[in-house]
């Protein structure tokens, strides 16, 4: 009998190998002879580069590089022996790793994530893949830019400053400094995210709060990254900024589509083609899959519902754990995952939930185990 486990990490608790070592305890206390296969997953976002070394056997490498208010941070990134390099764009420019009190998506660049870029392209790296999420950026990926090389001015010749509202005030591109080795790679945007750059749904209006902004900042980003994108198009002869995913990271995918020549796809599916997920699926009695919270929104692109869309394919049911269920979980079970549970039997603080979610896991997957085997002999 083959499991795959085949989870998503646990915010602010477990990476997703932790989540799914976890798992896998569980079920072989339940059942000892079960071959187990934990192929951890992620959509793009945080603990993506975690979650494809753990699957792959890959490299990490740890560069120090600018944060998104320009300290220096130690970032790690991904090397597989194809010269394929994972970097997460959150790693040098993440949210998390900026106080509450200090966020400022005005000044805030990414240009750590170029650095990170051009640590990748030196290493001789062919294949990029780029998982967008978690940004405390809203520069429109133009300190990713700065960073390989493309110049920005304003009017007066003086280099623009770092982050999205500097944008308002660019007067010149000069590309002829960008890096081009770029031209000889192939890119691949990772994200669950398709809004525009700019507009109602656009990088500022949908994402520029959850990074500190005022509704009167996002306006100044909104026009900000709408004159950088005119530039642009007047540069380059083609405008980007309306393309599904331009948005996504404080419009870093805007950046990579205009300049970089990046194709984007679903993060979860780039991981699990990375990680060998169909592969592994095939022939296995039953898939276990999870998230920190499952909800109506996990439809949208999370790690489940694509764990949930291959294992269908198979022909291989999916059972989903979760740190907990929100509103209209339910509505998963017609989009492919046959049963859904809480690792939480009672009432539970987040914190206790957090602390403890480890053994909460593998007792429920030994919980859910026993249940499967029982089904299996006609027990119920």
């Amino acid at each position: 009998m083959k499991i795959v486990i085949a989870p998503d990490s646990f915010k602010e608790s477990l990476s997703a190998p932790e989540v799914a070592q976890a798992i896998a305890r569980g079920i072989k206390r339940a059942a000892p002879q079960a071959h187990i296969l934990c192929i951890p997953m992620a959509d793009g976002g945080e603990g993506t580069v975690e979650a494809v070394l753990a699957a792959t056997q890959g490299q990490a490498r740890t560069h120090r590089v600018q944060n998104a208010l320009g300290a220096p941070i130690e970032a790690q990134w991904g090397w597989l022996p194809n010269a394929t390099a994972i970097i997460e764009m959150a790693a040098a420019a993440g949210l998390e790793h900026i106080p509450a009190e200090q966020r400022n998506p005005m000044r805030a660049t990414s240009y750590g994530v170029g650095e990170l870029i051009r640590y990748a392209l030196d290493a001789g790296a062919k294949h990029i893949v780029l998982g967008l999420g978690g940004s405390a950026t809203n520069d429109a990926g133009a300190g990713m830019l700065q960073a390989l090389g493309l110049g920005l001015f304003d009017a007066s010749g003086q280099t623009l400053a770092p982050g999205g509202e500097a944008l308002g005030t660019l007067a010149r591109i000069d590309s002829s400094h960008l890096d081009r080795r770029l031209a000889d790679i192939t890119i691949t945007i990772a994200s669950d995210v398709n809004n525009p750059l700019c507009g109602l749904k656009g990088a500022s209006a949908i994402f520029g709060p959850q990074k500190g902004a005022s509704p009167t900042q996002v306006k100044i980003l909104d026009t900000a990254l709408g004159h950088f994108a005119d530039c642009c198009a007047q540069h380059l002869g083609v405008d980007s900024r309306e393309t599904p995913g331009a948005g996504s990271a404080g419009g870093l995918g805007f950046a990579a589509l205009a300049w970089m020549g990046a194709r984007f796809r679903p993060g979860v599916e780039v991981v699990a083609e990375i990680g060998g997920l169909a592969e592994a699926i095939q022939g296995a009695s039953l898939v276990i899959t999870g998230e920190g919270r499952m909800d109506a929104q996990t439809l949208l692109g999370k790690t489940p519902m694509g764990v949930a869309t291959i294992a269908r394919h198979a022909g291989v049911p999916v059972v989903a754990i979760a740190g907990s269920l929100g509103k209209d979980y339910q509505a998963l079970y017609a989009a492919g995952i046959h049963a859904a549970f809480s690792i939480v039997s009672g009432p539970c603080t987040l914190q206790d939930a957090c602390e403890q979610a480890s053994t909460l896991l593998e007792e429920r997957a030994q919980d859910i185990m026993r249940l499967w085997l029982a089904a299996r002999h006609n027990v119920i």
